[in-house]
């Protein structure tokens, strides 16, 4: 053994978990929250009402959220998989009974201090509950039919529940990364290639379905495809969202207008600019480097994820750690490639830099457990 290693094994088993944290990759994740309250200050006109201040108070609760979670040994996240999983769910199923309903669409849940978003709580179950799952499971029997139906189930049922809301971004994101981990957990490749043969079936289906009695998708969904294949159509009407934050990217040139200068967003051309559309805000007024900058402290997040999940040598917590990296990345390389016209809008926040508590709650909460299977692997 080690002077090093000897010494930390002297220190207080409370002391040395704060010694072990991942301390990169919480000042990472300090520094992008960091930027999503410049920016809505921004978005306010320099006020920190109505979007900056109560986003800095979910800060703090989800930083404490994110430490306690963290000091919790990382096996008994993976026993209590199975009922976080089913808590979620439960919520999901309550949604359509006492869920508001906003803009169309039935996704939340009013708490009474702040408005739950079950879905956003699902996509973090799901992957620590198909973790536990491919945990348990002998790597002998990972392709059989049988053991590949069931985490098939898993991922399709609350997927449905989520498209019935409707929230087509989410059931996305929630379909995607599911399937991502049952292919970091060994499932052999062709499934995947009979899912995507029959993806290609399905979307040919959609288009094929629109206007008759089987319609597929709802009008709005429909018109969010034609708005993603030719904005020019309807410039002020489906396409006005994914006009205006074009010419809000292409404004901010290399170094923006400035802080605060932007006219996109003052002027309120911009739709949901504290929301889906705030990254379009960054890049007029900090330009091509603001938007570059932020991607590289994503990029750092990702890569500080991977580098953990390598380093540990339990099975649930490698697979965790992917899975919430893999979630993550879907998250702001969706909301990206959609105000950039490069996918479909979909309605998908930029992860902690958009307004809205139940996002930037469950991602710290997340990374807690990516700081707990960090902090708790075998050394």
């Amino acid at each position: 053994m080690s002077y090093l290693e000897h010494s930390v094994k002297s220190v207080p088993t409370g002391l040395r978990k704060v010694l072990f944290l991942n301390w990169p990759l919480a000042l990472l994740l300090a520094s992008v929250c960091g930027i999503g309250f410049l920016m809505l200050y921004s978005v306010a006109g320099g006020s920190f009402s109505p979007w900056a201040e109560p986003q800095i108070k979910r800060f703090a609760l989800g930083l404490g959220v994110m430490f306690t979670v963290a000091f919790v040994p990382i096996w008994l996240w993976r026993n209590l998989s199975g009922v976080a999983y089913g808590v979620s769910f439960l919520l999901l199923l309550a949604v359509a009974f006492v869920g508001e309903e906003r803009k169309g669409s039935q996704r939340w849940i009013d708490l009474g201090f702040m408005d739950l978003q079950p879905s956003e709580l699902m996509k973090i179950t799901l992957v620590m509950f198909l973790a536990a799952y491919y945990d348990w499971l002998p790597a002998k029997k990972v392709s059989r039919p049988f053991w590949v139906l069931l985490p098939v189930l898993i991922i399709c049922v609350p997927t449905a529940l989520v498209l019935k809301q409707p929230d087509l971004g989410t059931s996305i994101l929630l379909l995607t990364a599911g399937g991502g981990l049952m292919f970091l957990a060994g499932v052999h490749w062709a499934y995947f290639a009979a899912v995507i043969t029959s993806g290609v079936g399905l979307i040919t289906a959609v288009f094929q379905s629109r206007g008759t009695t089987w319609q597929l998708l709802n009008d709005y969904q429909y018109r969010r495809i034609d708005t993603f294949l030719d904005p020019s159509a309807d410039p002020l009407g489906a396409g006005y969202h994914i006009t205006q934050s074009k010419i809000a990217l292409g404004s901010g040139g290399w170094t923006g207008r400035g802080y605060m200068q932007g006219t996109q967003s003052r002027l309120n051309f911009l739709p949901e600019k504290h929301t889906d559309f705030i990254f379009t805000t960054l890049a007029e007024e900090f330009g091509f480097i603001g938007g570059v900058s932020l991607l590289s402290l994503y990029a750092l997040i990702i890569v500080f994820c991977i580098g953990t999940a390598l380093l540990n040598k339990d099975r649930f917590s490698s697979l965790l750690t992917l899975g919430i990296a893999l979630n993550f990345f879907l998250f702001f390389a969706v909301n990206m490639s959609m105000v950039m016209g490069l996918a479909p809008v979909v309605g998908v926040p930029l992860p902690l830099v958009s307004y809205g508590g139940s996002a930037m709650l469950v991602l710290l909460l997340a990374f807690g457990l990516v700081q707990s299977a960090h902090i708790h692997r075998p050394r």
